[in-house]
């Protein structure tokens, strides 16, 4: 079965960066890029990131971004998670952007991911032909 694992490797009160990668059936990495989230601010709803530990990931469409969206679900004292396109940590409510690389393109001092819709693509692309799957979220810091 193909899985999803995101590995944080820094994070203060206002983001996360970290790797997602996906997982083929071989478990062979078929998708590796950065990505951003919020910072750990307690599991606050729109706030904070996810709590690491396996979750259930379902592709479900997003009246929101008018599109299909793999959502986290059973996070505690959560709903929405989501991972969607999106630049800066700023523009994210504890869901997760991947991009093709990690700069600082607002220049406030934060890395930022570059071409998020199109990596979101590849993400998507990597799980074709399922509609659900698993996350595990983990720090490394």
């Amino acid at each position: 079965m193909k899985k999803v694992k995101l590995f944080r490797f820094w994070s203060d009160s206002n983001q996360s960066t970290g790797t997602l990668v996906v997982f083929n059936n071989e478990n062979q990495p078929i998708f590796i890029n950065p990505c951003i989230e919020r910072g750990w601010q307690d599991n606050q709803q729109n706030i904070s990131c996810v709590p690491t530990g396996v979750y259930p990931l379902k592709l479900e469409y997003s009246n929101r971004f008018d599109m299909d969206l793999w959502e986290l679900k059973d996070v505690p004292n959560r709903s929405e998670c989501k991972i969607h396109a999106a630049n800066y940590w700023s523009q994210l409510n504890g869901c997760i952007a991947p991009g093709e690389y990690l700069a600082d393109i607002n220049s406030d001092g934060y890395f930022d991911v570059t071409n998020s819709r199109n990596t979101l693509g590849s993400f998507h692309a990597s799980l074709e032909g399922i509609s659900e799957t698993t996350i595990e979220i983990f720090d490394v810091y």
